[in-house]
């Protein structure tokens, strides 16, 4: 049994429905919620065991012929400002999860986030010796938790202390894709465009907060949701798994790209006008990412990554452009 915590969430949702088509049997650790449609999430392919976060111990502790331990749940929220809250779910639950894989030599498998990376100045490889861990400075507090566990799980490997059999942290960079609708003010810059365009309007840009860079042109490393799902299956059997590891397409492209590929998508006008950015984000946004891959690759991950285009006009016209966009 594969062990999916976040598993009603975007990446989750996905990747439990991908194991479940294949016939895995695969158990949730998450709350659907009281209100919302975050369920809807998981319509399509409800789960073999849905276990509430409060009963994870007791879970575990029956281990259930648990194999993997997928643990994707957090609070992702980058304006998200109790840290003790954070602390508590981002590393607190990261480190316990840990420990009962080392005990139960079962692989652990753990989103880390391109957010640790901070403004880019430090670069972005995937080095997971502590040395150039502690060169890194993320942005805001859910880009530090991550970083706070990726220290730790360094700091356990330098020292010999028990470990996982087989592990990884995947540093996720910009993924968009479908059940992603639930995350309020954090879905993808890919949704919001289209909402913005099918509604009549422009697609509407941050103006750049760089004096040398041009409106729009700031860059990610954008990912459709359906190759990162291709890397988590790939780690789930992939052998002498040991290691923190970039999940990109190793390509940055601006946020013009993006919205005009928003616009093609949807057949419609490439219309685009540039707002201010919200004081609250000055200076807590990445101007460009972008994930060297070599890491993974190395492994024998040889799937080919969706180009920009490609990843939208999957996502607006088989999920978007549905009554039921739902996977």
């Amino acid at each position: 049994m594969i062990l999916v915590t976040g598993g009603s969430g975007f990446i989750g949702s996905n990747l439990q429905a991908a194991l479940a088509a294949e016939g895995q049997e695969v158990a949730i650790a998450d709350w659907l919620g009281q209100e919302g449609q975050k369920w809807r999430n998981l319509y399509h392919h409800p789960p073999a065991i849905l276990v509430k976060p409060e009963r994870l111990d007791e879970f575990l502790f029956q281990n259930n012929g648990i194999t993997t331990i997928l643990h994707l749940g957090a609070i992702s929220e980058t304006t998200a400002t109790d840290a003790d809250l954070v602390w508590c779910t981002n590393v607190t639950l990261s480190q316990k999860l840990w420990l009962w894989s080392a005990q139960h030599q079962v692989r652990f498998i753990y989103a880390s986030s391109a957010s640790t990376y901070g403004d880019g100045s430090a670069g972005f490889d995937d080095d997971m010796s502590l040395l150039a861990l502690q060169k890194l400075r993320p942005l805001n507090l859910y880009g530090w938790s991550k970083h706070a566990f990726d220290l730790w799980v360094a700091r356990q490997v330098a020292e010999n202390a028990p470990a996982p059999p087989n592990w990884a942290g995947l540093k996720f960079f910009n993924v968009f894709g479908p059940n992603e609708y639930h995350k309020g003010k954090m879905i993808s810059v890919v949704k919001v465009k289209h909402d913005e365009v099918v509604a009549g309007g422009p697609a509407r840009l941050f103006k750049s907060d760089q004096p040398n860079l041009s409106d729009g042109e700031q860059k990610r490393d954008f990912i459709y949701i359906d190759d990162v799902v291709a890397a988590l299956k790939f780690l789930i059997t992939a052998p002498n798994l040991s290691g923190i590891f970039n999940v990109g397409t190793g390509v940055a492209r601006s946020y013009i790209d993006l919205a005009h590929a928003v616009c093609e998508a949807n057949n419609l006008p490439k219309r685009v006008e540039f707002i201010e950015m919200p004081q609250a984000l000055r200076g807590q946004y990445q101007s460009f990412t972008q994930a060297p891959m070599a890491r993974l690759r190395a492994l024998g991950f040889n799937h080919r990554f969706m180009t920009l285009e490609e990843g939208v006009t999957a996502y607006v016209q088989n999920h978007l452009s549905n009554a039921d966009p739902y996977r």
